[in-house]
This record gives structure tokens, C-alpha cells and sequence, in this order.
């Protein structure tokens, strides 16, 4: 693996990442911009999350025009990849600037609109990026890259929280209380310059198109394609559609939770670095899964695995002091940074194992945070879902493709469509949340929108046992997947 480890081209694949920032910058920015849409609106807690909904709904719809364009002809084949991510980053920065008269007319449909926009760029580059990420090297080092790639993800969505809040609140002793929508609009207006900053950057770089020939074998024989022939596929389907609705659901209801008399009363302007703490821990387990692309010795790898996670700790502080916020309630956290790194020794390099264990993890961190009776530790187990979510997508990735050859690459579509469920789950747990309004006096002791963490429970149970069953369908197809490098982290 060392030798092949060199073939990485970094020069490409460090301009490519440019492209996961960006994704990850927004997506936090959506979870700011929930609570202050809910306030300035007046909306319930379920119509507040149509913000995730037309975002990920985008995901869904772009994916499925992609696919059926491709069927007449390739996308990629004839434009290349380079030109087809400038195409998808030039409509996310013309949705951004649709941030400006959404906010002059006060408009909440037209705000989703403008979200609805940016999302279909980003499936555009999501359907690039990912197979570009994986063959920028050798293939065995592929989805290390694309956890690597998914911690640059994280730090977007980290950093992002943080900057969107500061321009939104202030800092300090001049944070605002008073939220207006004209302060939505510099953000959004400097967010589309980057996009397209970034497209420009993208068609002058020396980022290579695979080789045209490989691409066209690998789309042959797809004509008698059937998702049903392949159960790791279908039940992988469902697998990306819950993690990705069990992530974004998680954050997306956490500034409801934090409001309620159990967790604080928790106002709009202090939330952003709870926010970003949970993108933090994605980023904690990313950039930990991301050692293994380097070439080094088994002693160094280990001692990285624990001074890596600690830098990216360092990075939630420091960025969230700058802002000035008090993070004192954090230093508690790395208790939960230790069990997730012993958990990912357990997993090692097996993607079925390291799915179970995680979402095992997961499921008993929701678990105990609906029971937990102090909710200032409580909200930290919910939080910490986003340690254990953080390295799942490359493990499904890995064991849903496996066995299928040259229908790799229509499977991937699919995939890339159940991104979908970041918009459903969340609206289903906002639903929940909602009972507070009709039903006051909760259930079980707690109120709804606290018991509304059972939905991403479930999720992490159904991730748990497609980890653990998965391996079995291979199994029985004669599919060797015990030592995966997908699952590695």
C-alpha cells in the first residue's frame, strides 16, 4: 500500500477539495439559517425545516436529470469533468445571489427557491467529485482520499457556522438580537463571487479527465441493469438516505432543542457554536480517517490517529474563541472524542464492522442522551452523533458498490439521489417537535421536541445492521470484503 499511497496526484486533488469546503460551508449555513427563518417568519418548527427540505430535495432532482441526460448522452464523455463542476458551481453562485432580492421582497418560498438553486449545483459537483476524488491515485487509497476529502467537508461546515453567525449576530459585546434579513444578503453576495471565483480556478487547473476510454467501458453493459439484482445496492440506497437524513436531522433540530426550558432557553445568537461543534466532530472523525492516505508507519499512523482528532478539537476552539464565544461547557467533550477512537480501533479496516460499531455507537449515544437526567451533558450525546456518522458514507459507499463492476458507476447515481433523505427525515422529526404547540407536557417526562431524538436513534439502528448484514449478502454472492479499505479509518 505505501508505494501506491505516491501515486495520489496531490497538486489535483488539493484544488478538487476547494469544491467539498464549499458544500460543507452551506450546509452549516442551513442550519443558521433555520432558527432565524423560523423567528423572522413565524414559522413552526416542521415548516422551518423546508429549509433542509429544498436543499436536499435538490440533491434528488439534480441527480435524476443528470442521469436521465446521461442516457442520450454521457455528461462527462463529452464535456469532461473539469467543465461539468465549473457548470455546477456557476449555478450554485447564481442561486447565492438569488439570497439578495429573497431577502428585498421578504419572501420565505423565495428563499428556498434560491436554496433549491445552490442545491442543484451541488449535485451537479457531487456526482463529479466523488468517482474524481477516488481516481486522483490508486484506487486502493481511493476512499481514504474521499474521507480526506469529506474532512475538508467538515471544516467548511465548521468554520461556516461560525462565520455566517458572526455576520448575522456580531461578535462579542455588539451581538445583535434583532435579526434582520438585509444582513443575509453580504454573506450570500461574497458566497456566489467564491462560486464562480472557484469555476474559473476549476477550468484553468491542471485537474486530468480520467482516461475517456475507461469511462466508456465501464458504461458499457449497463443497458440490463436492475437495482434489485443486487441487494447490497437497494438496502445501500436506503442506508445513504437515513445517514444522510440522520446527519443533517440531528443539527437541523438541535437550535429547537436547545431553546426548550429542559436544555437552557438557549437563544438564536448563542447557538452557532453548538453548530459548529457538531460539524466539528464530522470534521474530528474525517480528518482522523483521512491519516491512513499518508504514507506512514504503523507506530506513526497510531500516534496520529490521537494527535489528529486533538488538532481538530483545536480548530472548533480557536475558531469559536475568535468569535468570541464562551466554550467553556466544551472541555468536557473529548471524553466523547476518546470512546470515538476506540471504537475506530475496534472497526479497523473491515467497512462492515466499522458500520455496525458505529452505528451501534450512535444508537446508544441518542439513547442515553433521551434519558440522560442533567441535559447540560445530555445535549453533548446528541451531539456526538456526529463523531460516530462521520466516517459512514465511504463504508456504505464501499460495500453497497461492491460486486457490481462495470455497473459501479450507474450505481453511484442512485446513491447520490438518496442524498434526498436529508430532507425528508428532518421534516419528520420537525413534526415531532411540533407536538409541543398541540400537545404541551411532552411524553415520558420530557417534551416532544426532546423525544424527537428517537428518529435519529432509529436511524443509527438501521445503519448498525446494514453494517453487520451487508458483509453476509456479499458473503453469499462470493464477494471477499474482510479487509475493506472503505471502512478504514
Amino acid at each position: 500500500m505505501n508505494s501506491e499511497n505516491s501515486q495520489t496526484k496531490w497538486g489535483q486533488f488539493i484544488t478538487l477539495v476547494t469544491v467539498f469546503f464549499f458544500w460543507g460551508f452551506v450546509g452549516s449555513a442551513n442550519d443558521i439559517l433555520i432558527p432565524v427563518f423560523k423567528k423572522v417568519f413565524t414559522l413552526s418548527q416542521v415548516q422551518s425545516q423546508l429549509v433542509a427540505w429544498a436543499f436536499y430535495a435538490a440533491y434528488f432532482v439534480g441527480s435524476i436529470i443528470f442521469f436521465l441526460i446521461s442516457l442520450k448522452s454521457d455528461v462527462l464523455q463529452k464535456f469532461g469533468y473539469k467543465k461539468t463542476l465549473a457548470a455546477g458551481l456557476t449555478l450554485s453562485a447564481f442561486g447565492s445571489f438569488l439570497f439578495v432580492p429573497a431577502a428585498s421582497m421578504e419572501s420565505f418560498p423565495f428563499f428556498l427557491t434560491a436554496l433549491f438553486t445552490v442545491g442543484l449545483g451541488f449535485s451537479i459537483q457531487q456526482i463529479v467529485a466523488n468517482p474524481l476524488a477516488i481516481k486522483m491515485g490508486s484506487p486502493a487509497t481511493g476512499a481514504h482520499r474521499l474521507t480526506l476529502a469529506g474532512g475538508v467537508n467538515s471544516f467548511g461546515t465548521t468554520i461556516g457556522a461560525i462565520l455566517l453567525g458572526i455576520a448575522l449576530f456580531g461578535m462579542g459585546n455588539d451581538k445583535k438580537t434583532a435579526l434582520s434579513l438585509e444582513d443575509i444578503k453580504l454573506p450570500f453576495i461574497i458566497l456566489g463571487c467564491a462560486f464562480i471565483l472557484v469555476a474559473l480556478f476549476m477550468l484553468f487547473s491542471k485537474i486530468e479527465d480520467p482516461v475517456k476510454e475507461e469511462e466508456a467501458k465501464i458504461e458499457h453493459g449497463h443497458k440490463n441493469f436492475s437495482i434489485f439484482d443486487y441487494p447490497q445496492l437497494y438496502l445501500g440506497m436506503l442506508a445513504i438516505f437515513i445517514y444522510v437524513g440522520t446527519e443533517v436531522t440531528i443539527i437541523s433540530n438541535l437550535p429547537a432543542l436547545l431553546k426548550t426550558a429542559e436544555f437552557g432557553n438557549i437563544l438564536e445568537e448563542a447557538i452557532p457554536p453548538f453548530i459548529a461543534l457538531y460539524w466539528g466532530s464530522l470534521m474530528i472523525g474525517r480528518w482522523n480517517g483521512g491519516v491512513n492516505v499518508f504514507d506512514t508507519s504503523k507506530t506513526t499512523n497510531l500516534i496520529l490517529k490521537f494527535i489528529v482528532p486533538a488538532l481538530a478539537f483545536g480548530v472548533i476552539i480557536f475558531t469559536n474563541i475568535f468569535a468570541e464565544h464562551n466554550v467553556s461547557a466544551f472541555y468536557i467533550y473529548p471524553v466523547w472524542i476518546l470512546i470515538f477512537i476506540f471504537v475506530s480501533f475496534l472497526g479497523g479496516k473491515n467497512a462492515g464492522k466499522t458500520l455496525m460499531l458505529f452505528g451501534i455507537s450512535g444508537f446508544l449515544m441518542m439513547l442515553i442522551g433521551l434519558v440522560y437526567p442533567d441535559k447540560e451533558i445530555a445535549k453533548f450525546f446528541f451531539i456526538s452523533g456526529g463523531l460516530f456518522l462521520s466516517i459512514m458514507w465511504p463504508s456504505i459507499f464501499d460495500l453497497a458498490i461492491a460486486g457490481l463492476g462495470k455497473n459501479t458507476g450507474k450505481a453511484s447515481s442512485f446513491l447520490i439521489m438518496m442524498i434526498l433523505g436529508g430532507g425528508v427525515i428532518p421534516l419528520i422529526q420537525g413534526r415531532i417537535c411540533d407536538f409541543d404547540i398541540s400537545s404541551p407536557g411532552g411524553i415520558m417526562g420530557i417534551s416532544w421536541t426532546h423525544f424527537s431524538y428517537i428518529i435519529p436513534l432509529l436511524g443509527f439502528a438501521y445503519l448498525g445492521f446494514y453494517g453487520f448484514y451487508c458483509p453476509k449478502i456479499l458473503k453469499r454472492q462470493g464477494i471477499s470484503h474482510v479487509e475493506s479499505e472503505g471502512g478504514s479509518h
